[in-house]
């Protein structure tokens, strides 16, 4: 019984997360249903947080150890058909920048690195992060789909970060993400060219782990677990080592982040425009999905 021990209290109440254990697998699995648009708003990022923190409590509980944690691999993944997540929350930064606050913008962006951060480090225990990207990801979106050890992506998935369309850089961790994978000039062409890729090509550059037909993406992750199991002890060691040799630190993260805000201030209101105008977008596609899904999905094929 060791296994489920504090399980029940990851649960929620969650509004915008659909949350469900493995024990076979020993794995969590935990759905992005963001309310409205498929971004990451304030209330999203709060329940994320929350629910790490649930995640770190069971795994370190009394009767639990490092030899035999309840939880030993941790799956991002999307409830919302097509898109994995569209990042930022745009109609915010845009009502922040006009209001010249700095402090809600910091604000929001620390929001998403103390999210990110433990994902990104396996939050310091012998545990393994996944993401299962079905659909879109872009800015925020890409971000926390490679802060996670493995990506597997199912084909018609698309990645992208599209901040440079309103002059401005992604912010989250983006960049420190990116240089752990590439070179610099690559990570900085990726930046900066706004370019939209496909999981295919996210493969052939080292970003995404496993390209999967599309409706098999759970399954995928499950095979990749079982086979990862029977080496766990040693993925688990190399990732400490990797963290250890080539850091990701908070301090850095948090720093970037204190540039982005800077930087989002000084936009123009062009830029801001161009903000409107791309809130503007993922609304009438959330509505249109509302209103025709099937042929919602179809036109992300």
């Amino acid at each position: 019984m060791k296994q489920s021990f504090g399980l029940p209290r990851l649960w929620g109440p969650y509004e915008q997360l659909a949350v469900r254990f493995d024990p076979q697998l020993h794995a969590l699995w935990y759905h992005l249903r963001p309310r409205g648009r498929p971004c990451f708003n304030l209330d999203l990022l709060d329940e994320l947080r929350r629910f790490q923190h649930r995640v770190e409590q069971v795994n370190l509980g009394p009767g639990t150890d490092g030899e035999s944690l309840p939880i030993r691999y941790m799956i991002l993944a999307s409830a919302v058909p097509g898109v994995f997540n569209l990042g930022g929350d745009l109609q915010l930064f845009a009502g922040m920048i006009r209001q010249r606050d700095r402090e809600g913008l910091f604000r929001y962006a620390k929001a998403c690195i103390d999210v990110l951060y433990p994902n990104c480090v396996s939050f310091e225990q012998p545990l393994t992060t996944i993401t299962l990207v079905q659909g879109d990801a872009l800015g925020g979106g890409f971000e926390a789909a490679i802060s996670s050890n493995v990506v597997i992506a199912e084909e018609s998935a698309k990645f992208g970060l599209p901040e440079v369309l309103f002059n401005l850089i992604p912010g989250m961790g983006a960049y420190s993400f990116l240089i752990r994978r590439l070179s610099p000039d690559i990570a900085e062409r990726i930046i900066m060219s706004g370019e939209l890729m496909t999981a295919r090509r996210m493969q052939e550059l080292g970003l995404v782990d496993l390209v999967v037909e599309d409706g098999h993406g759970e399954h995928a992750v499950e095979h990749f677990i079982r086979r990862h199991q029977k080496q766990g002890n040693a993925h688990n060691a190399m990732n400490r080592v990797r963290q250890v040799i080539n850091p990701v630190t908070y301090e850095e993260l948090i720093t970037i982040t204190k540039i982005w805000v800077d930087t989002a201030l000084r936009l123009n209101e062009r830029d801001l425009r161009m903000i409107e105008h791309l809130v503007s977008a993922q609304n009438r596609r959330l509505q249109q999905r509302r209103e025709d899904p099937p042929a919602a999905m179809e036109g992300q094929a």
